[in-house]
């Protein structure tokens, strides 16, 4: 089923969806959505599975011309969506004619929008996800970021009874500046006191050298014991290297799968959604937390989505 013709493709707009599990052995990134949360509540707007692949943008949206009825929903960074030049709704259940063209203004707040589409987004499965990774040339729309002309093709599915909307509550706002929780490790015995300290209590400034790979970060100098380097091991998202110049790295989801520089510190799961929202200029300041402390706050944020998921059984 053909859903949309692209007629504009936006800065940096690929297909994705919670990632590629189960290959890093064999040096293939996870990929998927750099702010899951978003694309979850996407999927569960239009009564999609939660894995199922949606458009993500950055900074500067596509512009798409409906070729069916279909329903939709957009989640993420203020991205001032507008169907055929009126404003609309995010976080919400949309329908959208035939013919109806979806466009996108300036992105008021975040990074990075969603655009899921009832009944996901028909790409093939490469090792196991629809994820793009566009590095490595496969997963997604022909393994790149859409071009004008492309064809995005949908499943059939019937249209939902009833439209729903994300509680305000729940909506995250997004600024130019972002707190996130770290758990101390793997390598934190190789940084000082005063590193640690340095870290824990300084904004790092998100620099121009930000992609989906990883963000390289500006600020005060985190200072090792020795020396600043170690045998490569594994590289996941969400892990703080800081190479011998003392200027971190927040490691995201396209990036290698090890790494020879010591990890200060690793971003808790529930933080590393909002940081995909974060762009040059923006601040990070990173706060010491425990596995525990982690955990619940990760349990109450899915806690949220499986609330919104028995609200969609009746549609």
């Amino acid at each position: 089923m053909k859903v949309f013709q692209t007629l504009k493709p936006g800065l940096f707009t690929t297909v994705q969806d919670i990632g590629r599990h189960g290959y890093l052995k064999y040096g293939v990134p996870i990929s998927g959505a750099m702010d899951q949360f978003s694309l979850t509540v996407a999927n569960l707007l239009v009564a999609n599975n939660e894995n199922d692949a949606c458009l993500e943008t950055t900074l500067i949206g596509p512009e798409l011309q409906a070729l069916a009825e279909v329903q939709i929903a957009i989640t993420g960074g203020n991205c001032t969506p507008e169907i055929n030049n009126h404003t609309a709704p995010m976080w919400q259940t949309l329908t959208i004619q035939e013919g109806d063209v979806l466009s996108f203004g300036k992105m008021e707040s975040g990074c990075r929008a969603y655009i899921a589409v009832r009944g996901g987004m028909d790409v093939p499965v490469v090792l196991g996800s629809r994820s793009t990774y566009a590095r490595g040339g496969f997963g997604g729309n022909r393994g790149r970021q859409l071009k004008a002309g492309d064809v995005i093709n949908g499943f059939d599915a019937k249209p939902l009874l009833n439209e729903h909307r994300l509680p305000k509550e729940l909506v995250p706002r997004f600024s130019d500046y972002f707190k996130a929780n770290v758990i101390l490790g793997p390598q934190a015995e190789m940084f000082t006191e005063k590193g640690t300290e340095t870290f824990l209590s300084n904004q790092y400034r998100v620099t121009l050298e930000a992609d989906r790979m990883g963000y390289r970060l500006e600020g005060s100098t985190i200072e090792h014991k020795g020396k600043a380097d170690i045998v490569s091991d594994a590289l996941l998202p969400g892990a703080i290297q800081v190479p011998k110049n003392g200027k971190p790295i927040l490691i995201m989801k396209d990036a290698q799968t090890t790494g020879g520089y010591p990890k200060i510190a690793v971003v808790v799961a529930s933080d590393l959604s909002s940081l995909g929202q974060a762009k040059p200029s923006d601040d990070i300041e990173f706060s010491k937390t425990t596995i525990s402390q982690a955990y619940e706050k990760s349990l109450q944020l899915w806690r949220s989505l499986e609330n919104l998921k028995r609200s969609m059984k009746n549609t």
